[in-house]
């Protein structure tokens, strides 16, 4: 037992010099034989000439917790705030540990989670519901003072969501519309109706597929691109700065993109629609022994404008939506690559539900109104 550290002197236990980290293995070798003294030892903590924590905790293995908690009223030569770290060690190693297991139950940690997910999706509705009157509400101001029009934003936004979008926007609603063609002639055949599959293909394109392919399009690619640009400005600080220059970031960076979708969308939902006759016309033409001029003749007599109107009148609520929620999960990231990276896909996910539900509302809609 090294003299150092432990002695015994007129009957009582003296700990004596440095009892820190520095000589913790020393400490712990000369302790081990003291540990927790009897209550009516005396025990001496004069001679201890540094304390730390390592030591501290040694200290109250030997004289116990209880005794350690009482310093002050038997150790008053100790200094102050070794006296005061004694006592909070042992207060923390006194507390009792919370390593109770609540039960769980799958059924209620199933109904826990569908709780949290719906509350989630309240509470996003709500931001949305928010940031779509605080748009509507800039564009009234914006729209009363000319100057604020960002003209060459929005002209450079259609180009990059209009323009650049019809080929893609064109491809993929021919091949739908030679798809449908197909699939009508292979059902109607067995009717001996194989013509009216160009109604099948008219109708579905000018009411429901132009407009509802080129918008589910937009939502991949434009909600995505609003959302990682104004998402990297974010992350840059570049929407702090606008704001410290006294310019409002809706009006700045939200209402051009607003508008250019809005002008948009229903030119490339036309040319989905227009695309989508083509596709079914060749394959009437190729497959189905159907001429070109009984296609269009046909067409003009059975379809009517309405349905093209319908279909059309969806265009600018599909646009509105995809913008308002492209740029609100923008500006919602928050500084890293990866919430960059969920609020992305976050606003591709929620522009394709919303576009399908409320195309699902537009059709019930319509179809009461006789229209």
């Amino acid at each position: 037992m090294p003299s150092e550290w432990i002695t015994r002197q007129d009957g009582k236990l003296v700990l004596q010099g440095e009892w820190t980290l520095n000589h913790y293995q020393e400490l712990k070798e000369a302790s081990t034989s003291y540990a927790e003294t009897q209550a009516d030892e005396t025990v001496s903590l004069t001679d201890i000439q540094r304390l730390d924590t390592a030591g501290a905790v040694l200290v109250i293995g030997i004289i116990g917790v209880e005794r350690a908690k009482q310093v002050p009223d038997w150790a008053g030569d100790l200094p102050k705030e070794q006296q005061a770290l004694l006592v909070r060690i042992a207060e923390a190693m006194d507390a009792p540990l919370d390593v109770s297991r609540h039960n769980t139950h799958r059924i209620t940690d199933a109904l826990a989670s569908v709780g949290e997910q719906m509350m989630g999706l309240w509470s996003q509705q709500r931001q949305l519901l928010a940031f779509i009157g605080l748009v509507l509400a800039t564009f009234a101001q914006t729209l009363l003072r000319p100057r604020h029009w960002r003209f060459t934003a929005t002209i450079a936004h259609i180009q990059q969501t209009g323009l650049n979008a019809v080929p893609i926007v064109a491809l993929l609603t021919f091949m739908v519309g030679a798809v449908v063609a197909f699939l009508g002639a292979t059902v109607l055949a067995d009717f001996g109706a194989t013509v009216y599959t160009i109604d099948l293909v008219a109708f579905s394109f000018l009411r429901e597929f132009g407009v509802l392919l080129a918008a589910i399009l937009l939502a991949g690619r434009t909600a995505s691109a609003f959302t990682a640009q104004l998402g990297a400005m974010k992350s840059n600080e570049e929407i702090d700065a606008l704001q410290a220059q006294g310019l409002d970031p809706i009006e700045l960076l939200v209402l051009p993109r607003v508008m250019a979708l809005l002008v948009s969308l229903p030119l490339l939902a036309f040319i989905g629609m227009l695309s989508g006759l083509l596709g079914g016309a060749l394959v009437a033409v190729l497959s189905l022994d159907i001429s070109f001029h009984q296609f269009m003749t046909t067409l003009q007599k059975d379809v009517s404008v309405v349905h093209f109107l319908v279909g059309l009148s969806k265009a600018p609520v599909f646009a509105f939506v995809i913008a308002v929620i492209g740029c609100l999960e923008g500006f919602k990231v928050s500084g890293s690559a990866q919430s960059v990276g969920a609020h992305t896909t976050s606003s591709v996910v929620q522009s394709i539900f919303m576009v399908i539900l409320i195309d699902a509302l537009a059709a019930l809609f319509f179809m009461e109104m006789g229209w």
